[in-house]
């Protein structure tokens, strides 16, 4: 078998949609011809754990392991609670605390290109001999954190290896980047070390096809595509007897479906059936913010928070839910975005209401496979015409999901389409 190194900070027991891609591309990369071998922080600090993840590491991996030094540990001194917000990607929009504002400065300009910056120089050191002593060919870097993409760099400087840079978000084009409160040199340091990698990688792995415009316009290297993808053979199960929507996974403050909260109080207000048999179920962090929009639209009466489930709990609760939330940002940044439970929502086989902004790609694949409907940001009447229809197919026990063409982001398809690019 070839081997191939790939370097990673998202591992079990991590938590989030970060650590699936690789989890499970190593999964299936022996059964065509590579044995992979993972090398991830000792002691990282992850925002988010689950412990029963660990369970779905492949057996027998080789995983090297060298310790990490991360800021959040001194940060969390100052505030334990708002380090591990900002860690997680919850920014506060309206009204930060002097204490946010300083967070995020420092961590926008001392840490270039991310807080795991100071792992970068041991993780070459070390990997040297790795790569000599195991002979590898082809070195595989994940991120964000994009420091990760600095270790390939190191070594494809030494060393006589192909480097592939996977990208699961963009780089500077990302819309919390311009939350970080950098100052105009740190943006500079940021797009040089993006254009370093970019140029410098054999080749450019991405998940969407405008964040692959976006690297084309900046490099000349191959760039392919593979999205993220879904791995579970569900089992069937019984749908929830109310008529639940479900969102899975952080609700950020600019994901706030202001438009949506609307639509559903109109028809509470105007369908007694509706109001009865309405459950909004949240899983994972939600913002101050939205929970503050719930209340104003009189909706706590019937919202459920999940709080954070593992892995397989998110599964079976996107199988038993009538229907299936997936927003994004109202923002030109986000067009290329394609959340990562969109594919788990797809396998669920339940509608999906994609609510984003137009022409976002993740709409795009819900239309072209046939599993829902797709709003902008700000179209009550649309929202509200969707959920009439779908609720009035549930009161008839026919509200069903006929979608077409899943199968191609299987775990196992999505890894042969690396196979062939490696």
């Amino acid at each position: 078998m070839r081997k191939v190194l790939v370097i990673t900070y998202y591992w079990p027991p991590a938590g989030g949609p970060g650590v699936q891609r690789w989890l499970k591309f190593t999964k299936y990369l022996p059964e065509f011809g590579f044995q992979p071998i993972v090398y991830i922080p000792e002691n990282p600090k992850y925002p988010i754990v689950d412990e029963n993840l660990v369970d779905e590491v492949p057996k027998g991996i080789q995983i090297l392991k060298q310790p990490i030094k991360e800021p959040y540990k001194w940060a969390g001194l100052l505030s334990k609670k708002k380090t591990k917000t900002i860690s997680s990607g919850i920014i506060q929009e309206k009204d930060p605390s002097f204490l946010e504002k300083v967070l995020l400065w420092i961590r926008g300009n001392f840490f270039i290109p991310d807080a795991r910056k100071n792992w970068v120089k041991p993780s070459i050191r070390y990997l040297a001999k790795v790569i000599a002593d195991e002979g590898i060919e082809t070195i595989i870097t994940t991120g964000p954190p994009h420091s990760l993409h600095l270790i390939g760099l190191g070594l494809k400087e030494k060393y006589s290896v192909q480097w592939i840079a996977d990208f699961r978000d963009p780089w500077t084009s990302i819309g919390y980047h311009k939350k970080l409160r950098l100052t105009k040199t740190s943006q500079k340091k940021h797009k040089k070390l993006e254009a370093e990698v970019l140029t410098s990688a054999d080749k450019v792995v991405v998940t969407s096809n405008l964040t692959k415009n976006e690297f084309e316009a900046i490099t000349d290297k191959p760039i392919k595509v593979i999205t993220n993808g879904y791995d579970d053979d569900l089992t069937l199960v019984n749908l929830d007897s109310g008529f639940t929507i479900s969102h899975m996974g952080s609700l950020l403050t600019r994901r706030n479906p202001i438009a949506l909260w609307k639509a559903i109080q109109e028809l509470i207000q105007e369908n007694e059936a509706f109001k009865n048999s309405l459950q909004i179920q949240l899983a994972g962090v939600v913002g101050d913010e939205v929970l503050q929009s719930i209340k104003e639209f009189g909706l706590e009466s019937h919202v459920k928070r999940l709080g954070y489930l593992s892995h397989g709990q998110v599964l079976k609760v996107q199988q038993k839910s009538q229907v299936l939330l997936l927003l994004e940002i109202d923002s030109e940044e986000t067009k290329g975005i394609i959340p990562g439970k969109l594919f788990e929502y797809l396998n669920a086989k339940r509608p999906i209401l994609a609510i984003g902004p137009e022409g976002w790609e993740a709409g795009k694949l819900v239309t072209q496979t046939q599993s829902g409907s797709v709003c902008v940001q700000n179209d009550t009447t649309c929202l509200k015409n969707v959920l009439l229809d779908w609720f009035q197919s549930y009161q008839k026990g026919e509200l069903h999901c006929k979608s077409v063409g899943v199968g191609q982001f299987h775990r196992k398809a999505l890894t042969e389409s690396l196979v062939k690019f490696i």
